[in-house]
């Protein structure tokens, strides 16, 4: 499902106009964004919570020549599903 395909979805599940939906993604987005950059975890309860992880640096290999690389030390973001959705899932 791309965004268009979401947008167009809540907007006809909740009678909101495309652009007012649109709206809503974007400030969802927006939101959980900020609050992982801040270092914070955000929970939906019975759907999941995204949650800020930092990644150590580490010795990676060139796949082509087998040279070894320094990867960097960088943040990212993990998902972990909620118990409602993984019940509705399986």
């Amino acid at each position: 499902m791309t965004k268009a395909e979401l947008v167009s979805a809540i907007a006809r599940q909740t009678g909101l106009q495309k652009t007012q939906a649109k709206g809503a993604i974007d400030a969802f987005v927006a939101s959980v964004t900020g609050e992982l950059k801040a270092g914070n975890e955000v929970r939906l309860v019975g759907f999941g919570s995204f949650v800020p992880v930092q990644r150590a640096a580490r010795m990676a290999r060139n796949p082509k020549t087998g040279a070894p690389v320094k990867s960097p030390a960088f943040r990212t973001a993990r998902f972990k599903i909620g118990e409602s959705l993984r019940a509705t899932l399986n």
